[in-house]
């Protein structure tokens, strides 16, 4: 193989262990690895994005990448890292589940060429679903004991731990089933590494003992380090909770902005971690954003990188339109080109009031507009004031007294625009 996938992570900072000859391994020839991913929900989240990167670099580097949509282990639930049960999901949820995913995934990894490293989307269900209790701990459970079980850390963290209920058998055969994965691939893919985040080595870990005990062979580990967020939040989270791959559940506007707000430190170590860029491509930015810090060229080029990747960069596009609005000068054109999605996330927050279609026909005063229809200013006297300033804007442009608000200023028919000086916006909803 000429590219080194483990020189690869390492200088990205997405190496956290490897299985002693690994690196060897995988400069032999062409190799397939796999990831799992969670089909609880239709949409992946940037939490996903680090092993989706491992896939991509991985089949970049003229390896065979396997994406596994855990079917079978959604039914039941990772005790890794968590403190309580999930929820149990029907078969036609996971099937929509992991349709959605798929090509959430098709945007970073190639599932379609002929090529012998086409990526593969593989489901635990389809083994699973047949496979009786007393066929599995017969063929599978005799050959893992309980005290291998009992020494791994997401049993002892979950057992120890005061805020615990303790563990389901369910959960504690988690690692078996996950581990049973990894035999199976191994013996109908001739896969031989599993990849995941570094609190996922138990259980994959598991998977290399089946494969030496069952199988006779050998299987391989490799994990990433865990995204952390340098002011010690959790990386992936906004106030609105996960930030999601899916437009319809995080619109493209709002993960432009969640990558445009990282700090310079996470900016630099992001940047390594969340794009194919170079080596040396890297280096020149981080120089160039050294020189100019103010300028956010580290945060700008991820940010339009990554948007790219995950939407389009038509999205890219509007996403950077939509910041422009709030933070640069914007016309009113610019606004009604706007979606309604969009213009509501731009503008989220910003106090609102309703006002009649009638009121707006017949044109609304400015000053009513100001004060007595919405409330946005105290009193007349003071939209009166306000006005005489030349700090009063309807869609981002200013206005006088003696304005008044048509039709013509609606923004998707049902939104006009108000801004008192630079920062003080209010909306009026047009019903």
């Amino acid at each position: 193989m000429a590219v080194n996938f483990i020189e690869e992570l390492r200088w990205r900072g997405m190496l956290h262990d490897a299985m002693p000859g690994t690196e060897e391994y995988l400069m032999e020839q062409m190799r397939a690895a796999y990831v799992g991913f969670d089909p609880t929900a239709d949409s992946l989240h940037i939490g996903n994005l680090v092993p989706i990167m491992l896939l991509a670099h991985y089949q970049r580097a003229g390896h065979k990448p396997f994406a596994l949509v855990g079917g079978a282990t959604g039914m039941i639930g990772d005790p890794s890292g968590k403190s309580a049960e999930r929820n149990l999901l029907d078969e036609k949820t996971l099937r929509h589940n992991q349709e959605a995913i798929k090509s959430q995934l098709a945007q970073f990894l190639d599932f379609e060429s002929n090529t012998a490293n086409a990526a593969v989307l593989v489901n635990n269900y389809d083994w699973m679903k047949d496979f009786s209790f007393l066929d599995f701990i017969r063929d599978v459970g005799k050959h893992i004991t309980v005290n291998y079980m009992m020494a791994k850390d997401s049993v002892k963290n979950r057992i120890s731990s005061e805020s615990s209920d303790g563990m389901s058998f369910t959960e504690f055969t988690y690692q078996l089933v996950q581990g049973y994965d990894f035999l199976h691939l191994y013996r109908e893919h001739e896969c031989t590494l599993q990849m995941g985040g570094s609190d996922q080595w138990g259980n994959i870990t598991t998977g290399t003992e089946l494969i030496r005990r069952i199988g006779g062979g050998k299987g391989y580990a490799l994990t990433c380090p865990l995204i952390t967020k340098s002011d010690g939040s959790k990386f992936g989270k906004s106030e609105g909770g996960n930030v999601w791959l899916d437009a319809k559940r995080t619109s493209p506007y709002k993960f432009y902005q969640y990558w445009l707000n990282t700090s310079d430190e996470d900016a630099e170590k992001y940047i390594k971690i969340f794009t194919f860029l170079t080596k040396e491509e890297i280096e020149s930015l981080v120089a160039a954003h050294a020189e100019a810090p103010h300028q956010r060229i580290l945060q700008k080029k991820l940010a339009e990188e990554i948007t790219i990747m995950v939407h389009s960069q038509q999205d890219l596009d509007n996403a950077i339109k939509a910041s422009n609005i709030l933070f640069g000068k914007s016309t009113s054109e610019d606004l009604k080109g706007l979606d309604e999605a969009t213009f509501l996330d731009i503008f989220e927050g910003v106090p609102q009031a309703e006002t009649s279609k009638d009121l707006i026909n017949d044109g609304l005063d400015i000053i009513g507009a100001l004060a007595e229809h919405t409330g946005f200013l105290k009193s007349n006297g003071e939209a009166r004031r306000a006005l005489k300033e030349n700090s009063i804007s309807v869609n981002k442009e200013k206005v006088k007294e003696g304005y008044s608000i048509t039709s013509n200023d609606l923004i998707n028919d049902q939104f006009v625009l108000l801004q008192r000086g630079k920062k003080n916006y209010f909306v009026i909803r047009v019903v």
